[in-house]
C-alpha cells in the first residue's frame, strides 16, 4: 500500500511537532512526503500542478498533515486544493484521479481536546472543524478516515511527542481497508 503525505505549516521554523511527524512518516516504507512550504515557499500561486497531480498516481491513501490554523486549513493547503484538485482531474465527467483513494487528515492543535468539544470554548469537535475536508473527499469519490488529532502540541516533547509519533506510525501502517471510517 502506498501513501502520499502532503505537509503544510504556515510557520515552518516554529513547527517542531509537524517537523518530527513529517520525519516519522518519511522513515516509513511506501510513504512519499511532499512539504508544500519546502517546495514552494509561501507562494500560493507557485504550485507545479502537473507534478502535484502526478504525485497522486499509484497511491492508495493521501494524508494531509497540518496544524489547525484559525480553525481551518493552512493558507498553502487551501490554495493547493484549489489549484491541484482541478475540474477534469479530481472531479467532473473525466475527473476521477482521486476516486477510490482514502483521505486521512492528521492535525496538530495548540489547544486542549476539551477546547475542541461541545462543552469547550469553540463548541465544536475537530471532526466538525474538518467538515470541509470530509465533504471534499466524498465529493471526489474518496473515502474519509477518522481524523487523527494531536492536542496541546505547542512545546510537546519527550513522552508526549513519542506518543504522537507512535500514533502517526500506527495510522500510516494500518491498511486502508482496515482503517476506521469517519
Amino acid at each position: 500500500m502506498k501513501t502520499l503525505l502532503i505537509v503544510s505549516h504556515p510557520y515552518p521554523e516554529q513547527s517542531h511537532v509537524i517537523q518530527v511527524l513529517q520525519q516519522t512518516a518519511a522513515a516509513l516504507p511506501n510513504v512519499a512526503v511532499r512539504n508544500l512550504e519546502t517546495l514552494y515557499g509561501h507562494d500560493t500561486t507557485a504550485f507545479d500542478v502537473a507534478a502535484e497531480q502526478r504525485a497522486h498516481e499509484g497511491v492508495d491513501r493521501v494524508v494531509y498533515l497540518f496544524p489547525i490554523h484559525w480553525f481551518n486549513l493552512t493558507p498553502m493547503l487551501k490554495a493547493y486544493l484549489n489549484q491541484v484538485w482541478s475540474y477534469g482531474w479530481a472531479f467532473g465527467p473525466e475527473g476521477k484521479a482521486l476516486q477510490g483513494k482514502q483521505m486521512q487528515v492528521v492535525v496538530s492543535a495548540g489547544a486542549t481536546a476539551h477546547t475542541y468539544s461541545a462543552a469547550g470554548l469553540i463548541q465544536s469537535s475537530v471532526q466538525e472543524v474538518l467538515t470541509p475536508m470530509k465533504a471534499s473527499a466524498l465529493y471526489v469519490g474518496m473515502s474519509y478516515a477518522e481524523p487523527l488529532a494531536f492536542y496541546e502540541a505547542m512545546g510537546a516533547s519527550g513522552d508526549k511527542l513519542a506518543r504522537f509519533q507512535q500514533a502517526l506510525q500506527d495510522c500510516l501502517t494500518t491498511p486502508v481497508d482496515q482503517a476506521v471510517p469517519a
